[in-house]
């Protein structure tokens, strides 16, 4: 339960249904026995009756059953409440986009360097629960998520949500949300269709014989959609990505289920309306964990606005709710920052749509009349294995992304190479790789504090609003002041040259 200190901002949040605030903490009426978003429509419950918590996880131990109108399993994330240990974030991250499957625990925490008992000792220390349960817990609210958002039969769910059996789901279903899967899904029909558009009602019979899903992905505003968008659209490389006004679409390869969506604003639902398209859906718990992160949809945008909004080089021509444009892939990353050296944004562009077209796989995934990017970017092995003499660049920087390349095929054999943490640092060992490559990487990746001090675009929109005072307005000292969030803070220095 979260400290009686902060009650008072809480009550105001809930009683406003503040979206700003959802996904922040839950709102746990004992009287009921349930606990909401702060956004939940339901008239809000006397302040006696009453508890905040941090996380569903903390709700749901509390004895508590998520809300059938607000579902907050739905909610944007909140990474505060998961705490700075590095090793539990990392089992956090993996078991969250369903890494975790049919594996024993001591393979698992293998996997992360522990072992099992030290990991057990990490998951009862910060969250109070065994790995076993929260992965369960997890799989449970996913579950939910595909009941009442799709109509894949309940067979279908418990295996795309990394249950065993139909009978472990419906076990570990009613002991977490206190409910019956089939019974859900019958009484949910309307709520179903009232988070879709009427084109998917209609199509919404068809998802099991299609093999496209569509799920609706909240955000916290405010959500600076402008900014992203034209993001994407100066560096979209066709057949790979499509960017229209209101939509970003994008091709994937995620654990060897290829496919693409297709994300389209909600302003007014403060979130996206997403549909994948995908040759199985068992990867769907990680692909909508990398949309998120693709779009950075976690993001606290009121936190970080406030910090970058306080710094006079960015007060001028501050936009709120800025987020970080992001990649699928680690490996996609670092090519795409070694083919963006000490060349123009253009320049990259051309270079990257190159690399695709040469050598990128094509996905077979079933669109359903629905026109989709259809080229993967290259894998390792298929840059590793290639001459690239069809890239128009010095022969270092080929050296350079043939290096990285065999980097990702001998450090990363397994098939769980994109969701775990990318080892940024070990890049500067590798030929043609230096500091600005691994950090613009790793700002695409998500990283919120990478302050490009050296970049030219960052240093040409220093020099534009630099004052007398020029101790405090270099680019080393602006970095250092805005920390933690230095990413955004470079991503607006480099909008602030475009106005």
């Amino acid at each position: 339960m979260l400290p009686n200190l902060d009650a008072c901002i809480y009550s105001r949040a809930r009683h406003a249904r503040d979206a700003r605030f959802d996904g922040l903490f839950f709102v746990g009426v004992h009287s009921t026995g349930i606990y909401c978003r702060p956004i939940c429509p339901a008239t809000p419950a006397k302040e006696a009756h009453v508890s905040y918590y941090e996380s569903t996880l903390a709700a749901s131990e509390a004895g508590l059953r998520p809300c059938l109108r607000c579902r907050p399993e739905s909610a944007p994330g909140s990474p505060a409440w998961r705490g700075t240990q590095t090793t539990l974030a990392r089992a956090l991250r993996l078991i969250d986009a369903g890494e975790w499957r049919g594996q024993p625990l001591p393979e698992f925490a293998q996997r992360l360097g522990i072992t099992d008992r030290y990991l057990r000792q990490l998951f009862y220390k910060h969250l109070g629960v065994s790995p076993l349960k929260y992965a369960n817990y997890q799989r449970a609210l996913f579950a939910k998520r595909l009941l009442q958002e799709t109509t894949l039969p309940v067979t279908a769910i418990a295996d795309i949500a990394g249950f065993s059996s139909v009978r472990r789901f419906n076990t570990v279903f009613a002991e977490t949300t206190g409910l019956n899967p089939r019974r859900l899904r019958a009484d949910n029909k309307k709520l179903r269709n009232s988070m879709r558009g009427d084109a998917d009602r209609q199509a919404g019979d068809n998802l099991n014989a299609g093999n496209y899903l569509t799920l609706f992905l909240a955000y916290r505003p405010p959500y600076d959609w402008r900014g992203i968008q034209q993001f994407f659209e100066t560096r979209q490389i066709p057949g790979l990505e499509q960017v229209t006004r209101d939509t970003y679409s994008r091709s994937f390869d995620c654990d060897g289920n290829a496919g693409f969506f297709i994300a389209t604003h909600r302003e007014s639902k403060n979130g996206f309306e997403v549909k994948i398209f995908s040759e199985s859906h068992r990867a769907t718990l990680a692909v909508s964990q990398g949309i998120r992160r693709v779009l950075d949809l976690d993001a606290n945008s009121t936190e970080i606005d406030q910090h970058l909004h306080s710094h006079p080089a960015l007060a001028k021509n501050f936009r709120p709710g800025q987020r970080l444009p992001g990649v699928w892939s680690a490996f996609e990353a670092g090519a795409r920052a070694i083919l963006g050296q000490q060349v123009s944004v253009k320049a990259a562009r051309n270079l990257v749509t190159t690399l695709v077209e040469k050598l990128g796989a094509r996905t077979t995934s079933c669109s359903n009349g629905y026109d989709g990017p259809r080229l993967l970017f290259p894998s390792p092995n298929a840059v590793a294995r290639s001459r690239l003499d069809f890239l128009a660049m010095p022969q270092s920087r080929r050296k350079a992304l043939r290096a990285l390349a065999r980097y990702f095929v001998t450090q990363t054999p397994t098939r769980h190479t994109e969701m775990d943490t990318p080892r940024f640092d070990d890049w500067l060992q590798l030929p043609g790789v230096g500091p600005w490559t691994c950090q613009y990487a790793a700002m695409r990746m998500g990283h919120p504090d990478i302050f490009l001090a050296g970049d030219l675009g960052v240093n040409n929109a220093v020099k534009q609003i630099q004052t007398a005072n020029t101790s405090q307005n270099t680019a080393e000292a602006i970095g250092e002041a805005l920390s933690p969030w230095g990413s955004y803070a470079t991503l607006a220095l480099w909008s602030s040259l475009n106005q």
